[in-house]
């Protein structure tokens, strides 16, 4: 265990003394990635809603999922977190060079890395919702892991295990809830409330009427023809 937080440590010095070489321009996507890349999975959780409104219940189950999966994935590192008082690296590892962002105080322990287990989790359950994101949503994923290392406030392990933890718990929602969700699914959708309706979509269902008028009125149009 010993030999690995070393590891760790020796990683994050390095990533460090990479990030203070890299220009300000660079150094300060970082920074802005590290909170804009949350931004951009809440908007990736409204798209992924918006598409499935006409997809299958289980399709608009999954993507009625995949922010409370992210949640949970949320909650679970921060149980963890409070268990584990680990110290921030750019506090507690000597020879480092400073943040690029502010440290966090003490009592904002390290060990695992919140944004780490959000990003992992919004990846995980929006690939699971949403076919071929995952080209997208895991090198975000990926990327905003790595940030936190960069600007100095994690240990790689913070960010290894916050990305597994937060994928493991997404997966067990998504899997687990993804038939009784679906079930609440089908009954909004056949509700009399149209803003109910509305917000669970009418699935597949919403085209068949034109496509059914469309065959009730072909036979009457051949019939006519002569």
């Amino acid at each position: 265990m010993n030999t690995l937080l070393d590891l760790s440590d020796r990683l994050y010095l390095d990533v460090a003394d990479f990030a203070h070489s890299t220009p300000h321009w660079f150094q300060w996507l970082a920074e802005v990635w590290t909170e804009a890349g949350l931004l951009l999975f809440g908007v990736l959780f409204l798209a992924g809603w918006w598409r499935s409104r006409e997809g299958s219940s289980r399709v608009m189950a999954l993507a009625l999922l995949a922010p409370l999966a992210t949640a949970f994935g949320y909650v679970v590192s921060e149980a963890l977190k409070s268990l584990v008082d680990e110290e921030r690296p750019c506090r507690a590892v000597l020879g480092a060079p400073a943040s690029l962002v502010a440290c966090p105080p003490h009592g904002d322990w390290s060990f695992p890395s919140n944004h780490s287990a959000i990003a992992g989790a919004a990846a995980i359950a929006l690939a699971l919702s949403w076919r071929g994101i995952v080209w997208l949503t895991v090198p975000m994923a990926l990327l905003m892991a790595f940030s936190r290392v960069f600007v100095g406030v994690h240990y790689p392990h913070d960010v290894t295990v916050g990305l597994l933890v937060g994928a493991l718990v997404a997966l067990v929602v998504m899997r687990a809830a993804a038939r009784p969700v679906g079930a609440l699914v089908e009954t909004a959708r056949s509700s009399r409330n149209s803003a109910v309706v509305w917000c669970a979509g009418r699935g597949p269902r919403a085209h068949a009427p034109a496509h059914a008028s469309y065959a009730e009125e072909a036979p009457r149009t051949r019939h006519g023809a002569y």
